[in-house]
C-alpha cells in the first residue's frame, strides 16, 4: 500500500499535543481516484403551499448506512406516544469529554431516523424540525412553521411563534415537533410544545435542560452496541466479503462511537480499504497519538484524522483541510453551500495552497471529498448546507495553526457577507447566516474587529434578526456588538455610534422603551460631538430619540425634539432628493405616533407629491405614500381626504394586479375602515363583503386574513341592522378559527368579542 504525503490535520494534531513534535506519517488509502463529482448546488428558498401531511424546518441528512438503534435504545419507538415528550440524551459513557474529545452518541441521527419513519408512515400530519441552540434558532423555527400553518399574519417573530405554541395545544391534527440540540430552558420560555394530539422529541447534551414540569421522559443514548457497530460496519461494505473481514475486531477497537463508526465506514468503503488494513492504520495513529502525550485517545479522536488524511488523498492539494479549519468556525447546524463557495472562501483556499484557480466548482469539489471522507455531510438537494459535527469542530479549530485559523477566520467573515441573501430574513439561509456568524463572534472574538473596524458581517447579522422581527434576540445582539465595539474601538467610533443607534431600534421593537430612551440619548450626544448637528446620522438619531420618548408618554420632548430634526433636515437636503422623501414619511410616522397628525398630514402630503413627481402616480412607491397619507388623514379625524386616497390606491391596485392579490384587499379593507369611520354604512358593508369575498378567492376559508375580514364584516352587518346576518358569519366562522388557529389566537378572540357584543345589544334591546 503507497504512502502518501502527511496532511495538515494529522501533524497539527500531533505537534499541538506534543509542543511541536512530528509523528511518523501514516500509511495512505487507496482507490482515491475522484470520479462523478457532483455539480455546484444553487441556493433555494422555495415556498410551499400548505397541504397535510406538511413539513417545516430542514433535516439535517441522515448518515449513510445509518442503522436503527434497536439494541443500544430498544424502547424509544414505544415511547414516543402522541401526548407524550422524550428527550434523548447522552448515556452514562458518553457524557462530558474523554481525553479532551467531546463524546457523541448519535442523538440527532436518532431523532431523524424517529421523525423520517413517523413522516413516511403517515404517522403525524405537521412534522416540525426545530434548530433549538438558541432563542433566536427557535423562534426562527417557530416562525417558519406559523408560516406553513398561515400564523404570521402580524409580521412579529415572537407573536407568530405564539400563534404557533398556541395552535399545538389546541389543534386536533397530529403532530411531531423535534427541538434538536436545546441548550437551555429558557430558550422556550413561553413556547414549549404541549398538545394531546402531538408529540415532542428533544435532543440535549444535558437532561438537567429539560424542566422538571414539563415530564419529558429522559432517553439516555448509549454508544452502539457491538452488534449494531458490527451490522453497521457490514452494512456500509456490502461489495466485497474480504472487505468486512474483520468487521467485529474493528468494532471493539472503534468502541462503538458514532462518530468513529461513521468515518471508518466512510474510509473503508470509499477507498476499498478491508476492515483488517483499517484496524492497523487506527492502531498505529492511535499509538503515536499517545506518544505525543495525548492520552488515550478516544477513537473518534483518531478515525477524524485517518479520514482528513483519506480526503487529502482524493483531492491532492485541493485544500480539503483549510476547508474543514474554515467550517469549525460556522455553526455545525447546516452551514449553507454558497459560503464555502463564496468568492472569499475560493481566494482563501487559493493562498493557502489548494492547487487550483480560486473558482466555486473546485471549492465544492473539496467540500465532496470531505462528505467523502466522513468529515461532513451535505444535503438537502432543496436547500444544499454542510453539516460537520460539534466535536468534530472543536477538534479541527485545536489542530489549525493560529496562522491559518486568523486567515479562516477572515476569510468566514467575508464569505457570509458575500453570500448573505438579500430581503429575504425569514428564510432559513438568512437564520443559518446569522447563527454562523454568531458561531464565528463565539470563536473569532476579538479577531473581527482587527484592522480598527468591527467586520461588516456582523453589522449586517444583527440588522437580519431586526429585520426578521427577532426582537429580543436582536437587542440582546446589539448590545453585545456595542460593548465590544466601545471597548476594542473607542466610544466616538463610528462603528460604536452605529452599533449603539442599532441598539437603541431594537430596545423600543423589544418593548423596552425606557432602556432605548438612555441609549439613544447617548447616540444623540456622540453623533452631535463627532459629527454636528446637521449631519443625517445626528437628525437620525433625533428621530430615534423621539420615538423612543413618545412610546414613554414623553409626547411634548418627542414633538419638540422632532421639529427640530425636521427643520433641520430640510436644510440640509433638497425637496426632491430620494432620501429627503424618506425623511419626510419617517417624520410623519413618529409625528402620528407622538400624537400629532395634524403635522404628521403635512409632512405625507410633502412626500405624496415628491413621489408624485420622482416616481409617477401609480408606482408603487407613490401608493405606498398615499397609504401612509390616508392613515394620517384618518387618524386626523379627516375622512372625507382618507377615503379620496384609499379609493384612489384600490383603482390603482385593480388595474396593475387584479381584483383578489393580497396588497389590492389589503386596500379594500383599508377602504372598509375609513367608511366605518365616516358611518356610511352602505359603502362600508360593500367594500367589507368583497374583502372577504376577495380574501376567501384568494386564501381560502380557514386562513387568518379571510376570518379577520370576517370579524369585520359581521361588525358591518350589526352596524347596519342586520345582525342576523352578522351572527350566521360568526358562527360559521369561529369554529373554522379555533380550527385553524386556536381558541386563543387574537383573530379567534376578536370573533367571539363581536359575537358577544351583538349578544349583549340583542338581549338590551
Amino acid at each position: 500500500m503507497p504512502e502518501f504525503p502527511r496532511s495538515p490535520a494529522a501533524t497539527a494534531y500531533s505537534a499541538a499535543a506534543s509542543g511541536g513534535g512530528r509523528a511518523q506519517d501514516p500509511p495512505g488509502f487507496p482507490g482515491a481516484d475522484r470520479a462523478g463529482a457532483r455539480a455546484v448546488p444553487a441556493a433555494g428558498n422555495g415556498v410551499r403551499g400548505l397541504a397535510w401531511p406538511a413539513r417545516s424546518g430542514v433535516m439535517p441528512p441522515l448518515a449513510e448506512g445509518f442503522a436503527a438503534r434497536t439494541d443500544s435504545v430498544p424502547e424509544i419507538g414505544s415511547l414516543l406516544v402522541p401526548g407524550a415528550a422524550v428527550a434523548l440524551v447522552p448515556g452514562q459513557e458518553t457524557a462530558g469529554d474523554a481525553g479532551g474529545w467531546p463524546q457523541s452518541c448519535g442523538k440527532t441521527q436518532l431523532a431523524c431516523h424517529l421523525a423520517g419513519s413517523l413522516w413516511r408512515s403517515r404517522g403525524v400530519d405537521f412534522l416540525v424540525w426545530v434548530n433549538a441552540a438558541s432563542r433566536a434558532s427557535v423562534l426562527s423555527g417557530y416562525a417558519g412553521a406559523a408560516a406553513t400553518l398561515g400564523l404570521d399574519h402580524d409580521g412579529g417573530a415572537e407573536p407568530a411563534a405564539a400563534r404557533f405554541a398556541a395552535w399545538l395545544a389546541d389543534t386536533a391534527r397530529r403532530w411531531l415537533v423535534v427541538l434538536d440540540d436545546l441548550r437551555d430552558a429558557a430558550d422556550l420560555d413561553g413556547l414549549w410544545p404541549v398538545g394531546t394530539a402531538g408529540r415532542l422529541l428533544i435532543t440535549a447534551a444535558d437532561a438537567a435542560v429539560v424542566p422538571d414540569g414539563q415530564r419529558a421522559v429522559a432517553v439516555p443514548v448509549p454508544v452502539f452496541s457491538l452488534r449494531e457497530a458490527v451490522g453497521f460496519l457490514s452494512g456500509r461494505l456490502t461489495a466485497d466479503r474480504d472487505q468486512r473481514s474483520g468487521a467485529y475486531d474493528l468494532a471493539v477497537s472503534l468502541g462503538g462511537e458514532p462518530a468513529a463508526l461513521a468515518q471508518a465506514g466512510a474510509v473503508m468503503a470509499g477507498s476499498g480499504t478491508g476492515c483488517r488494513h483499517y484496524q492497523h492504520y487506527f492502531g498505529q495513529q492511535r499509538a503515536l497519538l499517545r506518544a505525543a502525550g495525548v492520552g488515550e485517545p478516544p477513537a473518534a479522536a483518531v478515525t477524524w484524522l485517518l479520514s482528513a488524511e483519506y480526503a487529502a488523498e482524493l483531492l491532492p492539494g485541493g485544500g480539503t483541510w483549510p476547508l474543514l479549519v474554515l467550517s469549525a468556525l460556522l455553526d455545525s447546524y447546516g452551514i449553507p453551500a454558497a459560503v464555502l463557495t463564496a468568492p472569499a472562501a475560493c481566494q482563501y483556499l487559493a493562498e493557502a495552497g489548494a492547487g487550483f484557480p480560486p473558482g466555486p466548482e473546485q471549492a465544492w469539489e473539496a467540500a465532496l471529498a470531505l462528505e467523502d471522507a466522513g468529515l461532513i455531510s451535505i444535503g438537502p438537494v432543496g436547500e444544499p448546507a454542510v453539516w460537520a459535527s460539534t466535536p468534530l469542530q472543536a477538534a479541527v479549530r485545536a489542530a489549525a495553526s493560529p496562522d491559518l485559523a486568523d486567515r479562516a477566520v477572515r476569510a468566514a467573515a467575508d464569505a457570509l457577507l458575500e453570500a448573505w441573501p438579500k430581503d429575504q430574513p425569514r428564510s432559513w439561509p438568512a437564520g443559518r447566516m446569522r447563527a454562523c456568524a454568531a458561531s464565528l463572534l463565539h470563536h473569532a472574538g476579538d479577531g473581527l474587529w482587527a484592522g480598527g473596524s468591527c467586520h461588516r458581517v456582523l453589522l449586517t447579522a444583527g440588522q437580519s434578526m431586526s429585520a426578521a422581527r427577532l426582537s429580543g434576540p436582536a437587542a440582546a445582539w446589539w448590545r453585545d456588538i456595542a460593548a465590544r465595539c466601545e471597548r476594542l474601538l473607542g466610544t466616538d467610533h463610528p462603528d460604536t455610534l452605529v452599533a449603539a443607534g442599532q441598539l437603541a431600534d431594537a430596545l423600543l421593537t423589544a418593548g423596552q422603551a425606557d432602556r432605548a430612551v438612555a441609549c439613544s440619548r447617548w447616540v444623540l450626544d456622540g453623533r452631535d460631538r463627532v459629527l454636528g448637528p446637521a449631519h443625517p446620522a445626528a437628525i437620525a438619531a433625533r428621530i430615534s430619540l423621539a420615538k423612543a420618548l413618545a412610546a414613554c408618554g414623553e409626547t411634548n420632548q418627542a414633538l419638540t425634539i422632532l421639529r427640530e430634526a425636521a427643520g433641520r433636515s430640510q436644510q440640509a437636503r433638497g425637496p426632491g432628493d430620494p432620501g429627503a422623501l424618506a425623511g419626510l414619511e419617517e417624520y410623519a410616522a413618529a409625528f402620528l405616533a407622538a400624537g400629532d397628525p395634524a403635522t404628521a398630514v403635512r409632512f405625507c402630503t410633502q412626500a405624496l407629491a415628491g413621489r408624485e413627481q420622482l416616481h409617477g402616480h401609480d408606482d408603487p412607491a407613490t401608493l405606498a405614500a398615499a397609504l401612509r397619507l390616508a392613515a394620517a388623514c384618518l387618524a386626523g379625524g379627516n375622512t372625507k381626504a382618507a377615503i379620496g386616497q384609499y379609493r384612489r390606491v384600490l383603482a390603482a391596485r385593480e388595474r396593475a394586479l387584479g381584483p383578489d392579490h393580497p396588497d389590492t384587499l389589503a386596500a379594500r379593507a383599508s377602504l372598509a375602515a375609513a367608511y366605518d369611520s365616516a358611518g356610511q354604512i352602505g359603502d362600508a358593508l360593500r367594500e367589507h363583503q368583497q374583502a372577504c369575498a376577495g380574501c376567501e378567492r384568494a386564501f381560502g376559508p380557514g386562513h387568518p386574513a379571510t376570518l379577520a375580514r370576517r370579524a369585520d364584516l359581521a361588525a358591518a352587518y350589526h352596524a347596519a341592522g342586520q345582525a342576523g346576518d352578522a351572527v350566521t358569519v360568526l358562527r360559521d366562522s369561529i369554529p373554522r378559527a379555533e380550527q385553524a388557529l386556536s381558541p386563543g389566537d387574537p383573530v379567534t378572540r376578536r370573533l367571539r368579542q363581536v359575537l358577544a357584543g351583538i349578544t349583549a345589544d340583542m338581549s338590551a334591546g
